[in-house]
C-alpha cells in the first residue's frame, strides 16, 4: 500500500468535509458546476503571461475554441515551439478556464507557447467528436503556424487524464501521416484502455479525486456503444502497434485507477522502440497537477515535465 503525500492527504480531508457526492451520482450538468467549483478551490493564482489570445479552428463539426499563450518576457515577434493541450475531466468536464493555471505554467516553464483546445464534450457530443476536434485544433496550429508566430516544425502534444487519451491518439494518427509530425507526447495520467480491467481500476474505488467507478461512469457517457472499447482512437493501448510514434513523457501516480494502463503504456511504448522516460508519483492522487494551491508538488511535477518539453521542442 502506497503512503500519501501529506498534502494530498489534506486534499481528501478537504473533500470529505466539503461533503462533495461522487460525480456518478450527479448529472452531467451538476458534475460541471461542482468540478469548476472545486478548480476556484484547488487552482493557484495565474502566472502572469505575454499573450492571451483566443481564438477557433474550423472542424468537421463546427469551430474549436482555441486559447493561445505565450511565456512571460517574450518578444512579439519571436516564433516559438508550440504545444498543443488537451485538458482532462473525463471527456465531459473541464474547457478553456479549467486548465488556464496549468497552461500557463507549462507556458512559463517551458519557454514554448501553449494552445490548450475545447474539445466538444459528452454526452452531448459522443466518441469520436473529441478526437475530431483534437486533431482539427492541431491541424490548425500546423497550418496556421506564421500567423500564430509558433514554428510548424516544432510542436508537440501533451494532456491530462482524458486529455492525455486524446495526445496519444493524437500522436498515434501523426506518425501514420494523418497529422503533422511531433517531437512529443506529453501524457499526464492519461487513460488508455476503456476496458477498465487493471488492477488499479478494481481496486481504486473510493475516497479520492478519481475511482473506478467514477471512471467507468465517464467512459459510459463518452462511448456510442460497447464495441467503441476496441476501437484504438478510444484504446490507444490497443493500437495494432504504437512504433513510430512521437517521444513519450508518460506521468502516473499511484492512488489513481488510471495507473495501471498509464505504465502499461508507457512500457509498451518502450517494447516497441518509442524512447519513452516514466514519471511515476508513488504519493499521489490523480488530478494533483492541478491542484497546486493545496498540493506542492503540482509545481514540481510540471516543472519536471516542461523540462523534458523544452528539451525535445529544442531540437
Amino acid at each position: 500500500m502506497f503512503q500519501l503525500d501529506p498534502d494530498a492527504v489534506t486534499l481528501l480531508e478537504m473533500m470529505r468535509a466539503a461533503g462533495r457526492p461522487p460525480f456518478e451520482t450527479l448529472t452531467p450538468a451538476e458534475a460541471r458546476a461542482a468540478y469548476m467549483a472545486s478548480r476556484k478551490v484547488l487552482s493557484p493564482e495565474p502566472e502572469n503571461v505575454a499573450e492571451v489570445r483566443f481564438l477557433s479552428a474550423p472542424g468537421p463539426h463546427g469551430e474549436v475554441p482555441l486559447c493561445l499563450y505565450r511565456p512571460y518576457g517574450t518578444e512579439p515577434s519571436a516564433v516559438l515551439p508550440v504545444l498543443v493541450y488537451y485538458h482532462g475531466g473525463g471527456w465531459l468536464l473541464g474547457g478553456l478556464e479549467s486548465h488556464d493555471v496549468v497552461c500557463r505554467r507549462f507556458a512559463n516553464a517551458a519557454g514554448c507557447a501553449v494552445v490548450s483546445v475545447d474539445y466538444r464534450m459528452a454526452p452531448e457530443h459522443k466518441f469520436p467528436a473529441a478526437v475530431d476536434d483534437s486533431a482539427a485544433a492541431l491541424r490548425f496550429v500546423a497550418e496556421n503556424a506564421a500567423d500564430l508566430r509558433v514554428d510548424g516544425l516544432r510542436i508537440a502534444v501533451g494532456g491530462d487524464s482524458a486529455g492525455g487519451n486524446l495526445a496519444a491518439v493524437m500522436a498515434l494518427m501523426a506518425r501514420d501521416g494523418a497529422l503533422p509530425p511531433l517531437l512529443l507526447q506529453m501524457l499526464i495520467y492519461p487513460a488508455t484502455d476503456m476496458a477498465m480491467v487493471t488492477v488499479s481500476s478494481q481496486t481504486v474505488r473510493e475516497g479520492v479525486p478519481l475511482t473506478g467507478p467514477t471512471m467507468k461512469w465517464f467512459i459510459d457517457h463518452y462511448l456510442r456503444t460497447a464495441d467503441d472499447v476496441y476501437d484504438w482512437r478510444a484504446s490507444p493501448l490497443r493500437a495494432a502497434s504504437l512504433a513510430g510514434t512521437a517521444p513519450a513523457l508518460v506521468l502516473t501516480a499511484s492512488a489513481d485507477p488510471l495507473r495501471d494502463e498509464g505504465i502499461a503504456y508507457a512500457e509498451r511504448l518502450e517494447r516497441e522502440g518509442v524512447r519513452t522516460k516514466l514519471l511515476h508519483f508513488s504519493d499521489q492522487v490523480h488530478g494533483f497537477i492541478s491542484s497546486g494551491k493545496v498540493i506542492r508538488a503540482a509545481d514540481t511535477a510540471i516543472d519536471m515535465c516542461a523540462a523534458v518539453l523544452s528539451q525535445a521542442l529544442r531540437r
